[in-house]
This record gives structure tokens, sequence and C-alpha cells, in this order.
């Protein structure tokens, strides 16, 4: 892993590598893309941000403020689009995973990460099983909701983007059972993570993974958020909704295997 800081001493800005600026940079314009275009691309942020800090948990506090920024463009843009009400019932449950995500902040990196890797594979396992039931066509909604369906999506969430801002993948599964309409679900997960990724920036501050130095770092990187949000608006307007479904599940599949990949 290429570290952030040469001298491994308390750092100014101008003691950051420029691999370290190139990778922080690249991280920025995937967040603003994933956010506004290509939902599924966000995972791969997560280990871009960690290659750029040096370190995997350090790098969510890093990466935070980044996501904030995104998710307020990506409100902006598809604000018309939410249907916020189907969030409701997630909600609580959210909640719940959140506060076990800030107990289990204090565990080893690699075995949340993996354990998030693990869940959202078996969640594709179960979306696909519920989709080859329900035909190859489902109808606009999805499938009736259950308690249990919803807790487990609600509990994973919050667990999940708690301890490696990763919970992209079990939201884009959620959202894909419901067959949304591609504005819809970017509209409708662009509330949700704008609402928990600024709830979660008190509990990063008070485990020490938000710094003025992040926060230095991540001011200077809002252009490329910008560029990806802009760029990404533009890609979402090109792809068929068919495509775009097929392209967010395999992503999703993808970045199951990458917090499960060894680092």
């Amino acid at each position: 892993m290429f570290p952030l800081i040469a001298s491994g001493a308390p750092a100014t800005l101008s003691e950051i590598t420029a691999l370290s600026w190139t990778l922080g940079a690249l991280t920025a314009y995937f967040v603003g893309v994933a956010k506004t275009g290509v939902p599924g691309l966000g995972i791969f942020v997560v280990p871009l941000m960690a290659l750029a800090v040096g370190d995997a948990r350090q790098s969510a506090g890093w990466l935070l403020p980044l996501l904030c920024a995104a998710d307020i463009f990506a409100v902006v843009y598809y604000r018309r689009h939410a249907q916020t009400t189907r969030l409701v019932s997630l909600a609580p449950w959210v909640v719940v995973g959140m506060a076990a995500g800030a107990v289990a902040l204090g565990a080893p990196e690699p075995l949340l990460r993996r354990g998030v890797g693990i869940i959202v594979l078996a969640m594709i396992v179960v979306h696909a099983v519920r989709m080859r039931a329900g035909g190859t066509a489902p109808p606009a909604g999805g499938p009736p909701e259950t308690l249990g369906h919803v807790a487990a999506y609600g509990v994973t969430a919050g667990f999940s983007t708690m301890v490696a801002n990763a919970a992209g993948p079990i939201m884009n599964l959620y959202l894909l059972a419901r067959r949304l309409p591609k504005e819809e679900l970017i509209g409708t997960g662009a509330w949700f993570f704008l609402v928990i990724n600024l709830s979660k920036l008190p509990v990063y501050v008070w485990h020490g993974l938000i710094s003025a130095r992040s926060l230095g770092f991540d001011a200077l990187l809002l252009p490329m958020v910008m560029a990806g949000a802009l760029s990404g608006r533009l890609l979402f307007k090109r792809v068929p909704q068919r495509l775009f479904e097929h392209v967010v599940l395999a992503l999703t599949a993808v970045s199951a295997v990458l917090l499960l990949w060894p680092r």
C-alpha cells in the first residue's frame, strides 16, 4: 500500500506525496461519477482512497466529506425523481445498523471489510433468486416488502456505511429489487446517502478519523468531485434502463469481490 505520509510523522498538506494526490484526485472524480451516473462505481473509491491514505481505517474519514459533497450534487440533479417514501420503512433498521457499526469501528478493519463483502455477495444471490422467481420482468415497485426483507437490508446498509462507507452495493440491490426507473433509483439513493453520510460525520470525528489535515485534502479535491458529477450526469443520459440495471448489478458483484480481496 502506498503511504500518504512519507515520513510517518504528523504532517501538513505539503508533505503529501504526488502519488497520493493523484490517487485522491481519481477518487474524488469517481465519487462524482458514481453519485450522478453510475451508482455501482462508488465502491471502487473505497480501495482507491485506502491506497492514497495508506491506512484503510483512516481512509474512511478522508473519504466521507467527498461523499457528502457529491451527495449534494446528486440531490440537486435528481430531487424531482426521488421516492423518499420508499425509505421510511428502511430508516429505523438503518439506524440500528449504524449504531452497531459505530461500536464495531474499533474492530480490525480487514475483518469488518470482509464481513461487508460476504454480506453483499449473499444479498446478490438472494436478489438473483427473487428476480428469477418473479420472472424476467417483474412489475414496477418490485415484489412486496416483508419485515424481514426490509430489516435485513436496513441493518446491513447501516452497518456497512458506518464501518467502511460501503452501503452502496446493498442499497443498489435494495432499489434494484424495487424495479425503480433509473432516475428514481439515483434520486432516492441520493437522499438516503446525503442524510446518512452527514449523520456519520460526528461519529468519525469522535473516532479521530477526520482532522483538519484530512479536511484540507478534501477541500482541494472538490473541483474533481464537481467534474465527476458533471461527467456522470452526461453518461447517465446515454445509458438505457435495462443496460443501467445490468451495469449496476455487475459492478455491485465486483465491489463485493474487492471488499474480500486481501490488501
